[in-house]
């Protein structure tokens, strides 16, 4: 085969968008790509590595590159910013230019709230010679991605308002830490904080201010002003975590609501060497089936890259109950909560009296046109190892398995949480609020044992399953249902193990010593190694 003859990217297809069409995208614009390139071996599975090895044997190798900056030449294309770690390469130039190096049809279309995008239908393509190193390119279609899994609560029964540190409290984080030391990241595809806001939320509840910096990610930046929109996603997300981990560092990166966005936001943080965030918490999502294959494995890939270097990723699993929204009869699960190396975190109704749970069944308000907890079977990933015996439905179609969500918490706005966004308070919910309550007790955990939990999935499942070596880590959650899927004892695809018990976590962890080895230093060791019982 000629180096010179085009093949397809293997996962590019992209679907036609319902929205209507305008017209042809303009040739003339300006317009940048983000390309990642292949790794030049694979990550060893179950390893811990060091920054350090990470860039020294498994970033993106010069010669790679080299086979994209000839490409680049040939197509009157300019590099710009290069990471070989990241294994992420900007390439700008007019749109008609990138358009006809990757083969792509673009056409311009107009959301339902009337905003304009550029959209790619069918594959991309490129020289045999390129497609062999290139993993992913990202950037031509810039339909919107994902949308934040918040819930307000509807009309009808006033909703019971809880502070994040009274959930906290009915979920024992562990007493005497606060995440002192440790680095939250929290992913934001648009939206914004303002500072005054959050003096006046921690105020209210006798904390100082947390230290909470932006970044911006692909030209978007921290934008408060959109009191129904994404604002109250970000604040949710920092209010939340910085009032349960009141010792943390919050670093907010925010990106466009593109799967380019979305990528690059996610590589970002796993990547950034002066923040060295320890946990990643994302709120953002979509069905399975509004991504493409290339997209959802760059994702997964990069979570992979997190895990080998400690960092563990929570995934808000949805707020639409089994169909996660589809409109088709059948069950969907929401991504990027279903990626392998992400903890799903789904939701519940909570009720709490004298700082303890008298009661917590599924969060299911569906029948009155309200919110449930995402959750299911995938139709894209396998049923991990760690999820062998956990009693996982099959698959809805002929690929996928991998069960949804791991863990739970309280996500229904009739039992949410008070927040404060652009002036007012307000009480909102959904599994939103669940992906930052995991991250400020995983943070927690840290700081308890002195060393990141990391990839704490496998860890979990060993500890959290009937049978399992301590079960009490987690509270069980047997009542409701989210459509298709009721709990039942065990994990199931409503609340998966259940909502946690961060003391005995933060036990179990310990004396088990399930990290396998102390410290962010550690090099090359499991990530999941079964240590003997303390």
């Amino acid at each position: 085969m000629s180096q010179k003859e085009r093949v397809p990217l293997p996962g590019s297809d992209h679907s036609r968008p319902a929205d209507t069409r305008v017209g042809p995208a303009d040739p003339d614009e300006a317009a940048e790509v983000t390309v990642y390139l292949r790794r030049p071996v694979p990550l060893p599975e179950g390893a811990r590595l060091s920054r350090e090895e990470l860039a020294e044997r498994f970033g993106a190798s010069g010669e790679d590159l080299s086979v994209l900056e000839a490409f680049a030449a040939e197509h009157a294309l300019s590099v710009g910013e290069v990471d070989l770690v990241r294994r992420a390469v900007l390439l700008r130039g007019r749109l008609g230019d990138l358009a006809a190096a990757f083969g792509a049809s673009l056409d311009r279309y107009s959301a339902g709230d009337g905003v304009p995008y550029r959209a790619l239908s069918g594959p991309l393509n490129a020289p045999s010679d390129l497609a062999a190193v290139v993993t992913g390119v990202f950037g031509l279609d810039q339909r919107p991605q994902a949308r934040p899994h918040l819930r307000r609560a509807g009309a009808g029964t006033p909703p019971v308002a809880y502070t994040p540190p009274q959930v906290a409290e009915a979920y024992s984080f562990p007493p005497g830490t606060d995440g002192a030391g440790q680095c939250v990241a929290l992913l934001e595809l648009g939206g914004g904080y303002r500072e005054s806001d959050l003096a006046d939320y921690f105020a209210g509840l006798g904390l100082a201010p947390p230290a909470v910096r932006a970044v911006g990610v692909d030209g978007a930046a921290n934008s408060p002003g959109a009191p129904q929109g994404p604002d109250a996603e970000v604040m949710l997300d920092i209010e939340v975590v910085a009032s349960v981990a009141p010792g943390v560092q919050v670093v907010v990166y925010f990106a466009p609501n593109t799967d380019r966005g979305f990528l690059d936001a996610v590589t970002a943080a796993v990547h950034d060497r002066t923040a060295r965030p320890s946990v990643v918490s994302i709120s953002w999502g979509g069905p399975e089936d509004t991504w493409t294959l290339q997209a959802m494995n760059q994702m997964e890939d990069a979570f992979a890259t997190a895990a080998a270097l400690g960092v563990t990723v929570t995934v808000a699993a949805g707020d639409r109950g089994s169909s996660d929204g589809v409109a088709d009869g059948r069950p969907h699960v929401d991504f990027p909560a279903s990626a392998p190396h992400a903890l799903g975190c789904g939701g519940t109704t909570l009720q709490i009296s004298g700082g303890k749970i008298v009661s917590e069944v599924v969060w299911d308000d569906l029948a009155t046109g309200g919110g449930a907890t995402g959750g299911g079977v995938s139709s894209v990933f396998a049923l991990p190892s760690w999820q062998d015996g956990a009693g996982v439905p099959p698959a809805p179609g002929p690929t996928g398995g991998r069960g949804v969500p791991d863990v739970a918490g309280d996500a229904d706005p009739r039992t949410g949480y008070e927040v404060r966004v652009d002036a007012s308070s307000e009480v909102v919910g959904g599994t939103s609020a669940v992906a930052p309550l995991w991250a400020g007790l995983i943070a927690r955990v840290n700081e308890g044992l002195g060393r990141d939990v990391g990839y704490l999935d496998p860890q979990l499942y060993r500890l959290g399953l009937p049978g399992g070596s301590a079960p009490g880590v987690v509270h069980d959650i047997t009542s409701g249902d989210n459509g298709a899927y009721r709990a039942g004892p065990g994990w199931d695809p409503c609340t998966g193990l259940g909502s946690p018990d961060g003391s005995a976590l933060l036990s179990a962890l310990a004396a088990r010593g399930a990290c396998g080895a102390a410290g962010r230093s550690h090099t090359l060791g499991r990530l999941d190694a079964e240590q003997p019982e303390a």
